[in-house]
């Protein structure tokens, strides 16, 4: 009989090279996404709570590298709280009143931050708390309000489609810019992004976003490719707006969390642009 020992050493996800440990990684975490969100609802609520709380404090130990001092946990808890109210609210378990709990909330901030001696700079923590709620907490907030924007029951088909056409765009940007890619994108933020990386991006997100219109019904046709055209847009700046941040504090990745991708904020910071522009989509149309 083997030893378990000697299995964990065999199936050892760092004995793989990049692209096999990025493979390796998405499937795994997207068959945990997808399923999960296809079972329950809240199945649903709890893994993205988790990629949320994840992401929020990997932004806060960013910052904090650059020498700034937010309020790591109370920040995270707050981002997560809103990300809670607007899901209860959207599967009807609270009124919208309970919306206004955000605002004494983080109120708090300063209060918290009025006691903290060894703050050199205390607006900066404060502005720096406030932004990673802003930048990463209300969107995955969005989510919630896209996901019940159709007829205000949960809609997984919805948060499935979004995420397949963002995976499908980035796997094409990165296919196609390692193959083919000669032309800058952005080449000041980001140097190896390519004009054909994207372009390649982009025929990837409108052919998922063509089938996801055949088998998912609960958007018309148009409004994937609306959501695909988003995702291609505001998803490619989203990357370019994390890397600028990366950029600015002399790191690579945001974290080690995710062989392969990097960090939470690295896999995810596409959705952080699309997901408030795809909620505006689908409410006003």
């Amino acid at each position: 009989m083997r030893s378990p020992f000697r299995m964990r050493e065999r199936f050892n996800i760092n004995n793989y090279s990049n692209l096999g440990q990025r493979v390796i990684t998405g499937l795994v975490g997207a068959g945990v996404i997808v399923g999960g969100s296809y079972y329950s609802p809240w199945l649903y609520f709890i893994i993205f709570a988790l990629i949320l709380g994840f992401a929020q404090m990997e932004f806060y130990k960013l910052s904090g590298l650059d020498g700034m001092l937010p309020l790591k946990s109370f920040g995270t808890f707050l981002g997560v709280t809103i990300f809670a109210l607007s899901f209860f609210i959207g599967m009807e378990r609270l009124e919208e009143k309970y919306y206004f709990m955000i605002f004494p909330l983080a109120s708090l901030i300063f209060f918290i931050k009025l006691y903290r001696k060894s703050d050199r700079k205390p607006f900066t923590g404060i502005a720096f708390t406030f932004l990673g709620i802003f930048y990463v907490a209300v969107p995955f907030s969005l989510l919630n309000v896209a996901a019940f924007s159709v007829d205000g029951s949960f809609h997984y088909e919805i948060i499935i489609g979004s995420l397949l056409i963002l995976w499908a765009s980035d796997s094409g940007a990165y296919f196609a810019g390692t193959k083919f890619g000669k032309t800058k994108l952005f080449e000041r933020v980001s140097p190896k992004k390519s004009w054909e990386g994207f372009l390649g991006g982009a025929a990837s997100a409108y052919l998922v976003a063509y089938f996801l219109g055949k088998y998912f019904n609960s958007i018309p046709e148009w409004q994937w490719l609306g959501v695909a055209t988003i995702i291609i847009i505001a998803g490619t700046y989203g990357d370019l707006i994390e890397s600028l941040f990366k950029r600015s504090i002399e790191i690579k990745d945001s974290g080690k969390s995710l062989p392969g991708h990097g960090g939470f904020m690295d896999r995810f910071d596409g959705l952080l642009l699309s997901a408030p522009f795809i909620a505006a989509f689908l409410k006003i149309f």
